[in-house]
């Protein structure tokens, strides 16, 4: 489709697709209830079965800033945590001290060691989990690591920076033979609603596998814009923060650090939370809700082991760019507006968009229905009152385990070494479309994708794009 028709095609799905939203009826009871998504609470009786001493594994925490604090607490239902690592020793600090809150109320008297190198927890025998929840660009050189050393690992999403890290944790993977569950909660957590407790995405899911949706044609991924900065100080390096292992396999750069903008707890800068707006460190929303949403969508269409043949897009950046690459510095990079189409094998249209509703909208030949975290809406789920899904229909989805807690999928798998709900494979297959979004709105140009070779065909420099040179010191190595 040329670039001329698509403004208006799209401005026509705007308009109807806003219509349908604003009439679907609602939610199948059971469905419909408060997102349950990153609470870290247990959501089940049973889970009071993993605090039994039998049960108990040994954990280590790889990084424990803002995203931890819900990941932790549902680590601590199945585990004794004995070590905690963060580069910033102030977040090390209260990592512990939680810990230790935590682990007494459980009458746990295990001591808590604190590093700031993540190798010294890898190097402790005693520790058979860790928990890795760094910014994005360290996930795959800790995860290999971690797997090498002999480690399960529960790591938090994306899980990649580029497509060849993908690649790398898998092979690693198959060698190792760890289990591997990914922190894309979407695919387990619950909600709650007349004593009734389902996954809308997993409901989603099992509709359009169900077929009750008829044809899949078009999925609509909105993911929300990021937010901009002003143009950001360089400040000395604060005495807590280790900034040369911070940055990792990043260019070298000064410490910028600014006043409070869209985000209230942290400041305008390169690291805490903020990470995530620079293309040094992640990818934006394409890589921060894409990660959840495109899961589901790929996932839902059948395409979770495959990928697109195409993708292209358009986009607004904050700052300039040559040649793919910023040429300003002092400001977040990453795309505040885009429109993306990815065609995959089986036919079917996958958009991701900075606007409209949050929320995956999937359109096929007899219906439509649209999910998010706290909604499943259309025609096809007001059907299921006379017409329920299989009973076995969600726990097939599930790999034969009873949907519910992500954490407790995750320990279920340890004990059995099966691979979770979320595992790499699948994930990486997701985060190859975010990524290769990217790097087509950054160099400008439509780009054809082999999802059996996975390479980028007719296009050497795009495909040189797939894997990032990495600073000396800090290179993954498989």
């Amino acid at each position: 489709m040329s670039s001329r028709k698509r403004p208006n095609h799209q401005h026509q799905q705007h308009s109807t697709r806003r219509e349908f939203l604003a009439s679907a009826g609602a939610m199948t009871a059971g469905v419909l209830g408060t997102p349950y998504f990153f609470s870290g609470r247990p959501l089940f009786a049973d889970d009071a079965k993993a605090t039994e001493k039998n049960d108990r594994h040994v954990l280590g925490c790889i990084g424990t800033g803002d995203r931890w604090y819900g990941v932790v607490p549902g680590a601590l239902e199945f585990s004794d945590c004995v070590a905690v690592c963060d580069v910033d020793s102030d977040h090390a600090a209260q990592g512990k001290a939680k810990i230790q809150e935590l682990q007494d109320k459980k009458g746990s008297s295990r001591d808590v060691e604190v590093f700031e190198d993540y190798r010294r927890i890898l190097d402790r025998k005693d520790i058979d989990v860790v928990t890795i929840v760094t910014p994005d660009h360290w996930h795959a050189k800790i995860a290999i690591e971690a797997m090498q050393a002999g480690k399960d690992v529960y790591c938090e999403k994306p899980l990649t920076l580029t497509i060849d890290e993908g690649k790398q944790i898998l092979k690693v993977l198959k060698e190792t033979g760890r289990v591997f569950q990914v922190g894309t909660q979407q695919r387990s957590e619950m909600s709650a609603n007349d004593g009734k407790v389902q996954n809308q995405f997993l409901v989603a899911v099992a509709l359009c596998h169900q077929g009750r949706l008829g044809q899949i044609k078009t999925v609509q991924c909105a993911i929300g814009a990021p937010p901009t900065s002003s143009e950001i100080p360089e400040v000395p390096v604060p005495k807590n923060l280790n900034w040369d292992m911070w940055l990792g396999q990043a260019p070298m750069t000064p410490y910028l650090q600014g006043g409070f903008g869209n985000n209230k707890k942290y400041p305008e800068s390169r690291t805490h939370y903020e990470f995530r707006w620079w293309y040094e460190y992640s990818g934006g929303k394409m890589t921060d809700w894409g990660a959840h949403h495109v899961d589901i969508a790929q996932w839902a269409i059948g395409m979770d082991h495959s990928g697109p043949t195409s993708i292209e897009g358009t986009a607004k950046h904050p700052v300039p760019f040559k040649d793919g690459y910023p040429t300003v510095s002092n400001r977040y990079n990453a795309a505040t507006e885009f429109l993306i189409t990815a065609n995959f094998p089986n036919g079917v249209e996958l958009t991701i968009r900075h606007d409209t509703d949050n929320g995956i909208l999937i359109e096929g030949t007899e219906g439509r229905i649209f999910v998010n975290r706290g909604s499943l809406k259309g025609k096809p789920v007001e059907d299921l009152a006379q017409n329920p899904l299989p009973e076995d229909a969600l726990t097939k989805l599930y790999k034969g385990h009873q949907p519910g807690s992500h954490m407790r999928n995750f320990f279920e798998c340890v004990k059995t070494r099966e691979q979770p709900i979320s595992d790499v494979e699948t994930h990486h297959r997701a985060m190859t479309t975010c990524h290769l979004a990217n790097i087509a709105i950054r160099l400008g140009r439509k780009l054809n994708w082999n999802p059996e070779t996975e390479q980028i065909e007719g296009d050497d420099d795009a495909n040189g794009w797939v894997k990032r040179e990495q600073r000396k010191g800090y290179e993954i190595s498989v």
